[in-house]
């Protein structure tokens, strides 16, 4: 599991929040997860990547690459926020935050797409579980 914040603190320290800085951030996480790929591991990559050229950047250099979209309304976004970040960027005190004053793109053609203000999160994973099922990537239950 490659988590976009975690990684912020190491591989990408030092890069901010622009698009330019967001781009290269993606591209390191998406270069981590070509190589594990490439060894036979599966990567699961949790991150904020706004900008559909960048994911697509990711989708090109990843074999076997299924991209999920937990979509959700910004309201319901900013209710759930525990670091109140939202706030802080709706102050102006946080630059370039994703769906405040920076866009974010959503994917043209995700082969899942999860609304995270609907259902359950099991029912989310079971909705996941199935698309892997479908490209082959899954196989059995997840006991």
């Amino acid at each position: 599991m490659l988590d976009g914040e975690e990684l912020r603190k190491h591989s990408s320290a030092g890069l901010g929040f622009t698009k330019e800085d967001r781009d290269e951030h993606i591209r390191r996480i998406a270069e981590t997860a070509r190589r594990l790929t490439e060894t036979g591991v599966v990567v699961i990559v949790a991150a904020i990547s706004p900008y559909r050229a960048a994911r697509e950047e990711a989708r090109q250099k990843i074999v076997n690459f299924i991209e999920v979209y937990c979509r959700c309304p910004l309201a319901v976004a900013e209710a759930r926020d525990t670091k109140g970040l939202y706030a802080r960027a709706r102050r102006a005190e946080l630059l370039h935050f994703t769906g405040i004053d920076d866009p974010y793109e959503e994917p043209l053609h995700p082969e899942v797409i999860v609304d995270t203000d609907k259902g359950t999160v099991s029912a989310s994973v079971d909705k996941i579980c199935d698309a892997l099922k479908r490209c082959g990537f899954l196989t059995g239950g997840l006991e």
